[in-house]
């Protein structure tokens, strides 16, 4: 059973930048590929960003690519998503997702959640 507990998220103004965290339980963290998940008010769930367990192959959101950078440390069990120029439609309950094998842009794929994270970007 892997534990994720998320860190980071609040409110921005537009434009800014907001860094979140996930860390894990796991020993074997390094076999997990990793994903972050957002969902928005009256929405579903939607793919943010992926990464392997090497932390060398990323994927992302068209909506997403190029502002964010999903990365790795896996001496810390630790993954992070860094967002910058946010904008308002990024508004979201972000959460970090785990499992084992390789990355997958599907919810339904992922074994392990995290709590869930408020981000709230102001116009």
């Amino acid at each position: 059973q892997v534990q994720l507990v998320q860190s980071g998220g609040g409110l921005v103004q537009a434009g800014g930048s907001l860094k979140l965290s996930c860390g894990a339980s796991e020993r074997a963290f390094g076999n997990y590929a990793l994903g972050w998940f957002r969902q928005a008010p009256g929405k579903e769930r939607e793919f943010v960003a992926s990464i392997n367990g090497s932390g060398d192959l990323t994927n992302y959101a068209d909506s997403v690519k190029g502002r964010f950078t999903i990365s790795r440390d896996n001496a810390k069990n630790t993954v992070y998503l860094q967002m910058n120029s946010l904008k308002p439609e990024d508004t979201a309950v972000y959460y970090c997702a785990a499992r084992s094998g390789i990355t997958r842009v599907e919810e339904y794929a992922y074994d392990y959640w995290g709590q869930g994270t408020q981000v709230t970007v102001s116009s």
